[in-house]
């Protein structure tokens, strides 16, 4: 489990502040699939977590989950609640079995008139609303295909350490949309499998999948992809 010093929101404060944070967290164990909090929950702490991984997820009016990030530790969760003094914006669920700290609200601000503690939390808040921009983007732009191939270059290994349907659920798909897209990129020599792990055959057609949103046959994408960005940039 790690210390409070190892939280980057806490980790520039002058040491004689981490005891002092140390001893105001509440410790609390859960259990793998545990709820920490449902969307709309009320709360007057801070969660911090300490050890573990978990995910963030709205539920749509329908019922079904959209996925907004997993995070392993340390971590810091909650922000926005605390400093807007809000109900949380999305539901908390442990992947594994983990540990979170629990720092009341009064306690958080009681250091905001420190320097480096503000920033530490500016920087956690804007790391969020990065993620949710990436979030949005993805929903609203990317197509099912785009969104397997976008996963695909940012983390291959992801496709090797989770099941499908744990990948689909992140990316927001649905299992069976999930399993179509694999299919077609095999057909199409994009990826394949090598004793039982997938790997990327045609790199440059990922990229061209991301781009233009389709599945098609490609040569020299990333060449063509930076003459695009060359020609818009001197526009």
């Amino acid at each position: 489990m790690v210390d409070i010093q190892d939280i980057p929101m806490f980790s520039d404060l002058d040491k004689k502040f981490h005891k002092e944070l140390q001893d105001s967290i509440h410790i609390k164990k859960f259990t793998k699939k545990s709820i920490v909090f449902y969307e709309g929950d009320e709360s007057d702490y801070l969660y911090i977590l300490l050890e573990g991984s978990i995910q963030l997820y709205k539920t749509s009016p329908k019922g079904s989950q959209i996925q907004i990030k997993r995070m392993k530790a340390p971590n810091v969760i909650g922000e926005y609640a605390c400093f807007e003094k809000q109900p949380f914006p999305a539901s908390c669920e442990f992947l594994t079995d983990g540990v979170m700290g629990l720092l009341h609200f009064d306690k958080v601000y009681q250091y905001l008139d420190n320097k480096e503690f503000s920033l530490g939390l500016i920087r956690s808040l804007t790391s969020k609303v990065m993620v949710l921009s990436s979030l949005v983007h993805k929903e609203t732009i990317l197509s099912s295909e785009a969104k397997v191939a976008d996963l695909m270059l940012e983390n291959i290994a992801t496709f090797n350490r989770l099941k499908n349907n744990e990948i689909a659920a992140m990316l927001n798909l649905t299992p069976e949309t999930f399993s179509r897209v694999i299919t077609k990129f095999k057909k199409e020599s994009i990826i394949h499998m090598v004793n039982g792990e997938l790997k990327i055959l045609n790199e440059e057609a990922l990229y061209m999948i991301v781009e233009t949103n389709t599945v098609k046959e490609c040569s020299n994408c990333i060449d063509l992809f930076k003459a695009k960005l060359a020609m818009e940039k001197n526009k």
